[in-house]
């Protein structure tokens, strides 16, 4: 079978030569332990299924970074002494190909865990799987309501803001600021896009039938969502709630400039990356949509002498020069990876697939350098909802203006 992107074992000492880090001692013997497939005394192996192709490979920089991230990480001295060896595949985005890849990590790679794949569809394909087989599905890249599940998928753990509660924020948002509206809402046809309806619904409560006048959903296989735009005009819809992944979120925008159409624009988090979504859709295209952040957008020059800012950008350019500092996604990246790192941390010498969820379930006001202020990883054995809060911000045309306070959505 043929690999669709190349695999990334990381080497420390190699790394550390690269990038002018120390060679490191070698490390003291250890007493025999019990390991769980995927560990030794010197190696960790994380599996990770991340669309380099298709319609969102626009996403594709977080794993990248992420493997920088791991790179990083082990020419310090790894995890307690043990290197990470980070197997990514591209699936595509297509749930299909994500079975075939998450297979193929767990019974032919046999990683230790599968972290932050990408995706609702496509962790949906292999969430029964990983459960049955005991294989942790460590922190998903995707804010599915779902995974936060901790009696029924015992094995998987969220890690994004929800994507019920970011809809009941913009619920919230549109009912103090245009409670007459008429809402048109664009969504993905799966569990992803069905959870922010979900929430704007909710949200909304006993207006949202008189208020919402069109929900308009499309497939990752569309060519475009123009239609879609257009209906919304056509009803007269003079709210827009824009829950798409980056590429259709950057359709619509322009689309919407293009037939002169200036509802208010409620763009999803998901989707407000300025180098993913902004400037595809043209800056001029996009002043005053509304957005939600929950990490420190790098376009802010608010955060120039941010401690936490400063080190991302250090990181950035030591170890990913390449990728690009305006993308949002390079942010999550190495946020992920690093709570990723720390769940590993917190295991110690028990590196067992349970322990990995018990600590997965036992983060503690965790943090990470590009966290907003005020918002904390949060878990517990009943809580797989780690990251639960958000800040709203404005688009000047140039750049993200964070404004009010850090909200909470919560779902019923």
């Amino acid at each position: 079978m043929k690999r669709l992107t190349r695999r990334t074992i990381l080497a420390a000492a190699p790394a550390a030569l690269a990038f002018g880090g120390p060679i490191l001692a070698a490390r003291p013997v250890r007493a025999a332990g019990h390991y769980d497939p995927g560990v030794t005394d010197t190696e960790i192996k994380i599996g990770n299924c991340a669309p380099y192709s298709g319609p969102a490979s626009s996403y594709s920089t977080i794993w990248k970074c992420e493997a920088r991230y791991y790179a990083m990480i082990n020419a310090s001295g790894g995890v307690n002494g043990r290197k990470i060896n980070f197997i990514s595949y591209d699936d595509g985005y297509t749930p299909p190909k994500t079975v075939e890849m998450t297979r193929k990590l767990v019974e032919q790679d046999q990683v230790f865990i599968v972290a932050n794949s990408a995706g609702t569809p496509t962790n949906t394909a292999v969430w029964r799987y990983l459960n049955e087989h005991k294989v942790p599905q460590l922190l998903v890249g995707t804010g599915a309501t779902k995974w936060d599940d901790p009696k029924g998928h015992p094995w998987t753990i969220g890690f994004q803001p929800n994507y019920q509660s970011e809809g009941r924020i913009y619920a919230a948002y549109i009912l103090k600021n245009k409670p007459d509206g008429k809402i048109g809402v664009l969504y993905q046809d799966d569990d992803f896009g069905k959870d922010y309806l979900k929430g704007v619904i909710d949200g909304l409560g006993d207006k949202a039938d008189a208020m919402i006048k069109v929900k308009a959903s499309y497939e990752t296989t569309d060519p475009t969502v123009d239609s879609q735009i257009i209906s919304m005009k056509s009803a007269g819809c003079d709210v827009f709630i824009n829950t798409a992944i980056a590429k259709f979120a950057a359709q619509a925008t322009r689309k919407s400039a293009e037939i002169e159409w200036k509802p208010l624009h409620i763009l999803s988090g998901i989707g407000n990356s300025v180098a993913g979504t902004l400037k595809p859709a043209g800056f001029e295209n996009c002043k005053d949509i509304v957005s939600d952040f929950w990490l420190k957008d790098p376009n802010d020059p608010s955060w120039k002498d941010d401690a936490g800012f400063k080190w991302w950008l250090g990181f950035m350019n030591k170890w990913y020069p390449q990728g690009d500092k305006s993308d949002l996604n390079n942010v999550y990246g190495p946020s992920a990876a690093a709570t990723v790192v720390q769940v590993l941390k917190q295991c110690g010498d028990e590196l067992t697939r349970e322990n990995v969820m018990r600590q997965a379930a036992n983060l503690r006001d965790f943090t990470v350098p590009m966290l907003l202020p005020g918002i904390k990883i949060n878990t517990s054995p009943t809580d797989f909802a780690p990251v639960k809060q958000v800040q709203m911000a404005r688009f000047n045309g140039q750049r993200w203006e964070l404004f009010g306070a850090v909200l909470t959505g919560a779902i019923g």
